[in-house]
């Protein structure tokens, strides 16, 4: 009788040691159509042609930078906001400085872009009291 108690438990040991793993695949199956169809649509940016420099050592890293893009056809945008007259580019971005609490501004410009388009921006920049400022390039390949 000592036998069967052992034999009998030993299969439900080995029953509980079963796991159905078809639920689990179910559900990551879901999550990764999910992450599939939304990746796409977190991509938000501003299609620009950076020029290409060697990159020099040493380049700051910041955590949130504040970032003023100037498109091929001349529209400027901090962060998204598009700014339709140069003028307000000093005030808009001296509101953005005192959010975020940074004294430093990343440039980064369609290579299309003219010089003097590119020259009025920073002037507006450094108007809004910046005195660090950044350009953003890419390597050449």
């Amino acid at each position: 009788m000592g036998a069967e108690i052992g034999g009998g438990s030993s299969r439900r040991q080995s029953s509980l040691a079963a796991i159905n793993v078809t639920p689990l695949v179910d559900v990551m199956l879901v999550l990764l159509i999910i992450f599939m169809v939304t990746a796409p649509m977190l991509q938000q940016g501003v299609d620009v042609a950076l020029p290409e420099v060697e990159q020099t050592k040493g380049l700051p890293q910041a955590k949130e930078p504040i970032v003023i893009t100037i498109q091929k056809n001349g529209r400027v945008q901090i962060d998204n906001v598009t700014i339709k007259n140069l003028r307000k580019l000093a005030p808009v971005l001296q509101e953005v400085l005192k959010k975020r609490s940074k004294d430093e501004v990343f440039l980064q410009a369609d290579k299309r872009v003219s010089y003097g388009r590119v020259a009025q921006v920073m002037a507006a920049v450094q108007a809004a009291g910046v005195d660090k400022m950044s350009m953003v390039t890419i390597e050449p390949q």
